[in-house]
């Protein structure tokens, strides 16, 4: 009896969500698939996956704006800390129907993140039914970026 009671909690254990290894699992710090820049990915506070920029390769990164964003408010502020992902929604096994900022155009695009089997997080960004791919890859947020 004792076994079985046992077998059912670790069933139970491994069964939950809390340990669950699904696509949706994406917070973390993640460098971007050109290798520039590391996203830190939090929880928005809604359960939902928010990504902010904590770093980026640069000869002084802290003074780097924001230039290329259209609201003259925001294209005056430090790019460090500026909100790069957002208002994602959770599907089976993945994150859609979010936004990905891109500072290089200043524009925002629809956007679905999946974390991969191999552990790295696979980020779209689109417009209409045209998707682009990144792949990005798991980093210590101690040592930010593999370039530096």
């Amino acid at each position: 009896m004792k076994r079985i009671a046992l077998a059912l909690a670790a069933t139970t254990l491994l069964a939950s969500p809390a340990f669950a290894e699904d696509g949706k699992d994406v917070f973390g710090f993640w460098q971007v698939g050109s290798g520039s820049a590391v996203v830190k990915i939090t929880d928005c506070g809604d359960g939902t996956p928010c990504g902010t920029l904590h770093s980026i390769n640069s000869e002084n990164p802290e003074a780097a704006l924001d230039e290329n964003n259209p609201d003259p408010d925001l294209a005056t502020k430090p790019l460090l800390g500026s909100r790069m992902l957002w208002g994602f929604e959770e599907k089976s096994k993945r994150w859609s129907s979010g936004k990905i900022y891109d500072a290089e155009s200043g524009k925002s695009y629809k956007s679905k993140i999946k974390k991969l089997e191999d552990g790295t997080l696979e980020v779209k960004g689109c417009v209409g039914p045209f998707c682009q791919s990144q792949i990005w890859t798991a980093v210590d947020k101690d040592q930010p970026t593999a370039n530096q």
